[in-house]
């Protein structure tokens, strides 16, 4: 079957946050109103040709459920250290990373390599001991860790989670229409996507050392980044004219990226945009940032309309459980230590 269809042509939202950030509205699609599915298609298009950022507005996240896995974070990272070391993070990369756990060395945006000042707790997709790839030690399919003592923590965390995935796999036909393939091009490779909650203690910090940030400039590494509304700024992305813009507060929305791999995989027809945190407020900002992905068993190659005469391959095909344990081998500190 051709899985082929006319792409829409890239239109720009009504909406353009400082006449940079495009504002799409999901609502219309999310009821099935006729037409939708084309007209945000068109939309994400533009702004994963032109930004690789954009404001994902109408999703349909309960706001309680937000405000809930925000406090999670704070709840968890106001433990004594010794407590939060208990599940120090793994070989899975699941559990507590430390202060300045993170070097971001894939980036090319940060070529001093000095760690990120912040600590995480990193969440993956809820497995069993009796999950073959538990059994199997697959490597980043390890079991979470959860701290003791932290009663609901646990069930807010998992309820986000996977609220988000059904937002994640919701979305994932308007990339295919986006790209002018079927609306269900994507299914078999999202039907058990990979999936990261990242929950991040961002302190304030007087005065950073040059070249020093909360996460220093880098890109993401898969499909779709997705971060709720922040009320303490520091979030910017480097648009592709070289202009750092922040992105500001828009209560209600999800600032939305691509990553590397949806980069790679559409033969870079869509951007993988560096960004950045300096939390220079008084007060200290934690995120929730959610990494929705394909299943790891996922070849990654350029996809159909992507390439062809006047457009080869750009990039080999790789298999994204490969791609994803080289990346983390090379940005995080632990990683690198077990492998030492």
């Amino acid at each position: 079957m051709n899985p082929l269809l006319p792409a829409p042509a890239a239109r720009p939202p009504a909406t353009m946050v400082g006449g940079r950030l495009p504002v799409l509205d999901a609502a219309p699609f999310l009821r099935g109103e006729a037409g939708a599915l084309e007209a945000l298609a068109a939309e994400l298009r533009f702004a994963l040709e032109n930004v690789g950022f954009y404001l994902l507005a109408g999703h349909g996240i309960d706001d309680g459920l937000i405000q809930r896995t925000y406090a999670a974070a704070k709840r968890f990272h106001a433990q004594p250290i010794e407590e939060k070391l208990k599940i120090r993070i793994n070989e899975h990369n699941l559990g507590y990373m430390p202060m300045k756990g993170s070097l971001n060395r894939t980036s090319a945006y940060n070529p001093n390599g000095k760690p990120s000042v912040n600590e995480a707790f990193f969440l993956r997709r809820q497995r069993t001991p009796d999950d073959p790839d538990v059994i199997a030690n697959k490597p980043l399919r390890g079991l979470n860790q959860w701290p003791e003592g932290m009663p609901g923590l646990r069930e807010d965390c998992l309820a986000y989670m996977d609220r988000m995935m059904r937002l994640g796999q919701s979305l994932v036909p308007v990339y295919a229409r986006a790209l002018g393939l079927v609306p269900d091009y994507f299914e078999k490779a999202f039907s058990l996507p990979n999936l990261i909650l990242r929950l991040t203690h961002y302190p304030a910090v007087e005065d950073f050392q040059e070249g020093e940030f909360s996460i220093a400039p880098h890109t993401d590494s898969g499909f779709m980044t997705l971060l709720p509304a922040n009320p303490v700024d520091g979030l910017s992305v480097h648009l592709p004219d070289g202009v750092w813009f922040d992105i500001p507060h828009v209560p209600g929305t999800y600032t939305v990226n691509s990553g590397d791999m949806l980069h790679r995989w559409t033969n870079e027809v869509f951007l993988s945009t560096p960004h950045r945190v300096r939390n220079v407020s008084p007060a200290a900002r934690y995120a929730i940032p959610f990494f929705f992905d394909p299943h790891p068993d996922t070849m990654i190659e350029a996809l159909p309309g992507c390439a062809g005469p006047g457009r080869p391959a750009k990039h080999p095909p790789v298999l994204f459980d490969d791609y994803i344990i080289w990346f983390a081998r090379k940005n995080y500190v632990h990683q690198q230590e077990a492998a030492a």
